[in-house]
């Protein structure tokens, strides 16, 4: 089977909306985490807002408007992916191009505002652009039209696995010979004072308020739960010869993907983690290398007390002693977690460390849970030889998904 080649990646972070701001903020290990004033008397009063976030380098003033903060990430993301590859309405024909751009939760923002209006003012004075608002295939939809890619589209949702699934759908597409060049990621922008509620209320979210750059703290001890950030990634993919063939820079390729569920509970991980290690071995088996070839993990790493010990047990279920090999890392320690954006973000972070020869570090990890015991790479960055790496997404519902990606040529 063809490798799937990456060509384009476009970013929208706390840590910067180009690759290179994320990417020099990874290696200073700059947290993205700061307190946001509009949460004010909430129990949780932290989060990572997209830094030098501009809707309208691309979409202008008016169709900016037209848009949820989610679609307006997602859309501006592909478009920088785009350009980074080269491509434009010419590159393949119309209907062999197509857009997944997954999120976990849609036009939230526009659903509190309009939810608001509604309660308060009636049904007439609700916007006629509300449900375009706030549908979760918006994204797809409107890059579509930008970009007049009318192959296959649509949304995914799989709460934090999402961009990885959106990726791994868009991988098969090409595959089976339904689409030639497909832009794939995930965004999400839940950063409203009801969805940080919801979340405070579950007792997801790091209640570290007076500390914020310190409260994303993956595989600490004193770890106390994620942080809620915005943004996400979308990423060009196209066969490999035919990203050759036309003079593209391949980035990294797809080598194998795993998709799995653990059919146990409704947000915490199964402890025994068999479908966790069930989709990495699928992973690595459809890439076809030894387990030994994988130099470097980015962890999903919510910084949650069960997630953080789950993944820890899976991959040393996986890989045994080479276990203690790997470098390990969770970027989310400066990112946050961008929830349908986060696996997303994190490839295109995996692709910019195998293309730098560079691993970013886990930040706060000041007093390691004995139970968490791997090589997380603790503070500062480290060099790297290796060339193929794996990266793990989990999400509420216990959908997981696994991409074992490879160096570019």
């Amino acid at each position: 089977m063809e490798r799937i080649a990456i060509t384009g990646m476009g970013v929208i972070s706390p840590l910067g909306c180009s690759l290179d701001e994320l990417w020099n903020s990874l290696m200073q290990g700059i947290s993205g985490i700061n307190t946001i004033d509009a949460f004010e008397g909430l129990p949780v009063t932290i989060a990572g807002a997209a830094k030098n976030f501009d809707p309208t380098k691309h979409l202008g003033n008016k169709e900016t408007g037209r848009l949820d903060r989610y679609a307006q990430m997602g859309v501006t993301a592909g478009i920088d992916a785009a350009i980074q590859a080269g491509l434009n309405k010419d590159t393949y024909p119309e209907f062999r191009t197509g857009v997944i751009i997954g999120t976990g939760s849609g036009g939230v923002a526009t659903y509190d505002e309009q939810s608001v209006i509604f309660r308060e003012r009636g049904p007439r004075r609700i916007s006629p652009l509300a449900v375009p608002m706030y549908i979760v295939n918006m994204a797809t939809g409107y890059l579509s039209i930008m970009l007049g890619a009318k192959g296959p589209g649509f949304a995914v949702a799989s709460a934090c696995a999402t961009g990885g699934h959106a990726l791994g759908m868009a991988v098969r597409l090409i595959q089976s010979g339904d689409a030639d060049c497909m832009l794939a990621g995930g965004v999400d922008a839940c950063l409203t004072r009801f969805s940080i509620s919801g979340f405070a209320a579950m007792r997801a979210l790091s209640t570290r308020n007076d500390n914020p750059q310190k409260a994303s703290r993956p595989f600490d001890s004193d770890r106390d739960g994620f942080v809620m950030s915005e943004g996400g990634a979308v990423l060009v993919l196209e066969r490999e010869s035919s990203a050759k063939a036309r003079g593209a820079k391949v980035l990294a390729t797809i080598e194998g993907i795993g998709m799995t569920q653990d059919a146990y509970h409704m947000v915490a991980p199964d402890p025994e983690a068999s479908a966790v290690v069930y989709a990495i071995n699928s992973a690595i088996n459809e890439a076809g290398i030894n387990k030994e070839q994988i130099g470097y993990i980015n962890a999903h790493g919510t910084s949650t007390p069960l997630n953080d010990k789950t993944e820890t047990s899976a991959i040393k279920n996986v890989f045994g002693k080479h276990a203690y090999k790997l470098k390990v890392s969770s970027t989310k320690s400066m990112t946050g977690h961008m929830i349908g954006g986060a696996a997303a973000i994190e490839t295109a972070i995996c692709i910019l460390a195998l293309n730098n020869s560079m691993l970013p570090p886990t930040i706060n990890l000041e007093k390691p849970d004995p139970e968490c015991d791997l090589d997380y790479i603790s503070s500062t960055a480290v060099k790297t030889d290796t060339i193929y790496c794996l990266n793990n997404a989990f999400g509420f519902g216990g959908q997981n998904v696994c991409l074992v990606l490879k160096k570019g040529d």
